[in-house]
């Protein structure tokens, strides 16, 4: 074997070398953002303001979760503008549709950040908007049907750089 192969084959072992360390040490970091999207279980209720604003949403009715589809961003490197998409698959009919849907942000200074509220008219529920987090915290999206059924979803989002102030 010549001396020509052994620079390349050297360069290609470090590289591999740093890679398998980047991974190593991005572990945890990769297991948290996992655990936090993976979770079955509803995120707990940080502080008597959520716990009034999700009564007050839900009028003490038992919230379900399913039905609610929150698309965020994982990791917001930005807390002034973080994308938000509210979406759901129950029917919009006149017997039964989705009359409200808030949006509360368990750790921002309005914790009650928006609240949409609906027709059957509207045909499909599909909001899109952007808003401000303070800090990494829980964000839910809470829907309230003509029939009184109230579903959530719920997302984790980590913030890298306050938002609010």
């Amino acid at each position: 074997m010549s001396d020509s192969f052994n620079p390349p084959r050297r360069a290609f072992l470090r590289s591999c070398a740093a890679a398998a360390a980047g991974l190593v040490a991005s572990a945890p970091f990769t297991e948290r953002l996992l655990a936090a999207t993976d979770s079955l279980a509803d995120p707990p209720v940080p502080n008597e303001e959520v716990a009034r604003i999700l009564k007050q949403v839900s009028g003490g009715r038992p919230i379900q979760r399913g039905h609610v589809s929150l698309d965020m961003p994982l990791v917001a490197e930005d807390g002034r503008v973080v994308p938000v998409i509210i979406e759901t698959d129950l029917p919009m009919t006149p017997e039964k549709y989705v009359k409200a849907v808030h949006l509360i942000v368990d750790h921002n200074p309005d914790a009650h950040l928006a609240a949409f509220y609906l027709t059957p008219a509207l045909g499909r529920v599909s909001l899109s908007t952007r808003i401000k987090m303070k800090r990494t915290t829980w964000v839910r999206a809470v829907l309230e049907t003509s029939t009184g059924e109230v579903w959530a979803g719920y997302s984790r989002v980590l913030v890298s750089l306050n938002g609010c102030g």
